[in-house]
């Protein structure tokens, strides 16, 4: 990429062009994708794409306002998001706790802030950005030292902030989003101690729904007791490492005993307990549910079939579509309107059912060459700031990819993440192109060392 120096700010010098290219690829892949969703045959399709009343024709209105953003990004001064980094997270914080006082509630979330016009901003889907640059802001700072334990529980908290609100806000889906960022500070020195801790919770949880509580009980006692035994000789020399095995050995009882029936009675909604379960074939009592008020024990009837429903129709169409798939607006699937959420969360099976398996991996391939690229233009940077910011894109970006995915053909849980670039919706196609075009903004200056 050929660099020129003027003293006037221009677009062109530095950007990365094969990104936004890639960008406007997948937002038009995504009108695309809603379009065949939506499309209802004898319509005059110019006038239903200027119409402003299908979802199709909003996501076009929706791609030309980010455009617009896109241009102006590119026009401003990199040192604007160094500057503003806590202010904006500041920012983000405080709309997210407005959402408990003048928020709307729309599928049971009350995460939305009513803006006029029929639109609805999600602060939880522009904090990711605010996050990003506030992360980015801190670790870039000189007296940050992350290798200290100090500084790794800021960091932490800085990413963890948002997610309990979004938890509060009965949105889980988002929450899981901010994990993301643990994966930029594994990138910046994060200890793999904590993610043999992240994964051996995980671990404990799954064997929790699996197993019999008194059996899994017995399970770690026995592999508590087995541990003593075998370090037998160690534990003379280190009297602490019996200590630690007791707490270890308390602490993941107490988790399977009390901390995840809590949750998934208490935190979780009734729908995402049933979800969770089932991925591990098991049913889930919605009657312990705290968030169950409505129905009583004798009339209520556990949602499991729509559930089931929803994976079930989705993996068909995916699966409808064969190697080659069926064809531009010939899905039967899609025609039918079989799969729920089609246009949002489960937009995945349009392309599926119409492009089959050579379209989808061919979609997929254009996901990971946007990934690499992004990863390398993190690596490119001179300035921490730069470079963790663009980890922050490649990881929320990749967490949405397989998270969404995975939900469409009954791999993960159904928790409501969007499918970047594609998904119908005005909050997630502007986090995005916020997100990308701030990265292509700092690459442009990549020369310059930011703080």
């Amino acid at each position: 990429m050929h660099r020129n120096h003027h003293s006037t700010q221009t677009i062109s010098p530095g950007i990365d062009w094969v990104i936004v290219a890639i960008y406007l690829i997948l937002v038009a892949i995504g009108i695309l994708c809603i379009f065949m969703v939506e499309y209802k045959p004898n319509t005059d399709v110019l006038a239903s794409f200027i119409s402003g009343k299908t979802n199709y024709s909003k996501q076009l209105i929706f791609a030309g306002l980010c455009l617009v953003a896109a241009i102006f990004i590119l026009l401003t001064d990199s040192k604007i998001y160094t500057a503003f980094a806590n202010l904006s997270y500041t920012l983000g914080i405080v709309l997210m706790l407005a959402t408990f006082v003048a928020g709307r509630s729309i599928n049971g979330s009350k995460s939305w802030i009513p803006i006029g016009g029929g639109f609805n901003l999600q602060p939880a889907e522009l904090c990711k950005i605010f996050t990003a640059l506030a992360l980015a802001k801190y670790l870039s700072r000189q007296e940050t030292d992350f290798s200290k334990l100090k500084s790794q529980l800021i960091g932490g908290a800085l990413a963890l902030a948002p997610a309990v609100l979004s938890v509060f806000q009965n949105e889980t889906g988002l929450a899981l989003v901010y994990l993301s960022f643990f994966i930029v500070m594994y990138r910046e020195g994060l200890p793999p101690g904590l993610l043999i801790f992240g994964f051996s919770f995980a671990a404990l949880v799954i064997a929790t729904l699996i197993i019999e509580p008194n059996t899994l009980a017995l399970t770690l006692t026995v592999i508590a007791v087995l541990t003593i035994y075998f370090v037998r000789k160690q534990l003379k020399r280190n009297k602490r490492l019996l200590s630690i095995i007791i707490v270890l050995w308390a602490l993941s009882v107490g988790i399977q005993r009390f901390a995840v029936p809590y949750i998934f009675n208490n935190v979780f909604q009734c729908y995402q307990s049933t979800r969770i379960y089932s991925m591990v074939g098991k049913d889930y009592d919605c009657s312990k549910n705290h968030h169950h008020t409505n129905s009583s024990k004798a009339n209520y009837k556990p949602p499991r079939k729509p559930d089931d429903y929803n994976v079930r129709q989705s993996k068909i169409a995916i699966g409808s579509g064969g190697i080659w798939g069926k064809g531009f607006l010939k899905g039967t699937q899609t025609r039918g309107k079989y799969v729920p959420e089609q246009h949002t969360d489960f937009i995945f099976t349009s392309l599926g059912e119409a492009f089959g398996l050579a379209g989808s991996l061919t979609f997929l391939l254009i996901y990971l060459f946007l990934l690499i690229r992004i990863v390398n233009i993190a690596e490119r940077q001179r300035s921490t700031f730069s470079r963790v910011y663009a980890y922050s894109v490649a990881s929320i970006l990749f967490f949405h990819i397989v998270v969404n995915v995975c939900m469409t053909i009954g791999l993960f849980p159904i928790i409501g993440i969007p499918l970047p670039l594609i998904s119908y919706g005005g909050s997630s196609l502007l986090t995005f192109t916020i997100l990308i075009f701030i990265m292509l903004r700092l690459d442009a200056d990549r020369q310059m060392v930011l703080r």
